[in-house]
């Protein structure tokens, strides 16, 4: 509810009849008060307030615009509730933003929670080796890495492999309960994801197969000799894409 300033002042009062009135001449007081309804003494609004309530919201065409992010986990998953609650509190104790990243990254669903690689997260790591990475999501193995550097690792998942692999190279692997402990303003850390557009989905996503300068895979029964492999498809027949 608004709260609205009135101006009113006051020229009379009375004083006790057994006081001079001359030793206590009261001059024009001007008395600020604060309105909580928009309404004045006597129950009628002001013409400037009358005003204001006839006027609307200028609002940009749309309306309103409305916060569609995520403010929870849909996830029943009592153990990640757990770490969302540890965050919550961090982020209103200590203002850190590192910590306000990960609350909201915890909230978001899986597709915007992609696996990193074993690969990349060294790659990522080449010379912080005395830094703490922190991914929220899933870090998988990759067997096409022959040495795994002693790395300290905080995520909300490890494969067996995974895990079994920096542990051996003399690495960490950390829950955000102990990364919380260690790090509570997020000091000496790296917050790392994995390819969010690596999905097969997402090939198929943009301009319509087919049209001039589109990359867009197209959603073929099977990839035979008789099956979208002519017309548009080779420089032999005609054009390509």
């Amino acid at each position: 509810m608004k709260f609205y300033l009135s101006l009113s002042i006051i020229t009379s009062v009375t004083l006790p009849k057994d006081l001079p009135k001359e030793k206590y001449r009261l001059e024009t007081l001007v008395i600020l008060r604060l309105y909580k309804p928009c309404f004045t003494t006597e129950g009628k609004r002001s013409g400037l307030q009358q005003q204001g309530a006839a006027m609307g919201i200028d609002l940009v065409a749309g309306g309103r615009s409305k916060k569609t992010r995520r403010t929870a986990p849909k996830s029943d998953d009592v153990y990640l509730k757990l770490i969302v609650r540890l965050y919550r509190f961090l982020v209103r104790r200590t203002g850190s933003k590192f910590n306000a990243v990960i609350l909201k990254r915890l909230f978001m669903s899986k597709t915007n929670r992609p696996p990193l690689s074993l690969r990349r997260l060294i790659k990522f790591m080449e010379g912080k080796e005395d830094k703490i990475a922190v991914i929220v999501g899933t870090v998988t193995d990759d067997k096409r890495v022959y040495e795994v550097p002693a790395i300290k690792v905080t995520a909300l998942r490890f494969t067996e492999t995974a895990r079994a692999r920096i542990l051996k190279a003399g690495g960490e692997c950390l829950t955000f309960d102990q990364l919380a402990l260690r790090a509570p303003l997020g000091k000496n850390t790296i917050i790392l994801r994995g390819p969010k557009n690596a999905r097969e989905a997402v090939k198929h996503f943009g301009r319509a197969p087919g049209v001039p300068h589109s990359h867009t895979k197209p959603y073929v029964r099977s990839k035979g000799r008789k099956f979208e492999k002519a017309r548009g498809r080779r420089n032999s027949r005609g054009f390509r894409v």
